[in-house]
């Protein structure tokens, strides 16, 4: 189990490392994203999702759950289970179908799942500093190693 922290000075700072971070991803990589409410969970996803070939806008699926994103030969899945009430609902709602080999998976509030969501590759754990943000990211798995050991040469 690898780590690495980093401190962004403001929005643009971390939007600036997701768009580096984006490139070389590839599929069936599972991150799950813990914070407090307003941390920048949702941001650090739109950098990664825009990064990766979306034109539009990337906007929190609070209400829905998922937002899914087909970019290229990759499907992207921006999970928020915030409102989550069980676990048990993501059955219903086929969530094992979701994670594949041809699909990346970012799941903000991933402890409401617990029981029902695979582990995670990578873990995010995004907390204030001085006026911006610290990410500790956690590499759980050998594909979560391979891609914090990409990650690790981006400034």
């Amino acid at each position: 189990m690898q780590s690495q922290s980093l401190n962004f000075i403001d929005e643009n700072a971390m939007l600036a490392w997701a768009k580096q971070a984006a490139k070389g991803i590839g599929g069936g990589l599972v991150m799950h994203l813990n914070g407090d409410l307003g941390m920048g969970k949702t941001t650090l996803t739109r950098g990664f999702i825009q990064s990766m070939g979306h034109n539009g806008t990337v906007k929190s699926p609070t209400y829905t759950l998922v937002e899914p994103y087909e970019l290229g030969n990759l499907r992207i899945f921006h999970f928020d289970l915030y409102r989550l009430a069980d676990p048990e609902e993501l059955e219903f709602m086929g969530v094992r179908d979701y994670f594949a080999s041809d699909s990346v998976c970012f799941i903000e509030w991933p402890e409401k799942g617990q029981g029902i969501l695979p582990q995670a590759d990578i873990e995010f754990e995004i907390t204030e500093w001085k006026q911006g943000r610290k990410l500790n990211i956690t590499a759980l798995t050998a594909q979560g190693n391979g891609q914090l050991n990409n990650w690790s040469a981006i400034n």
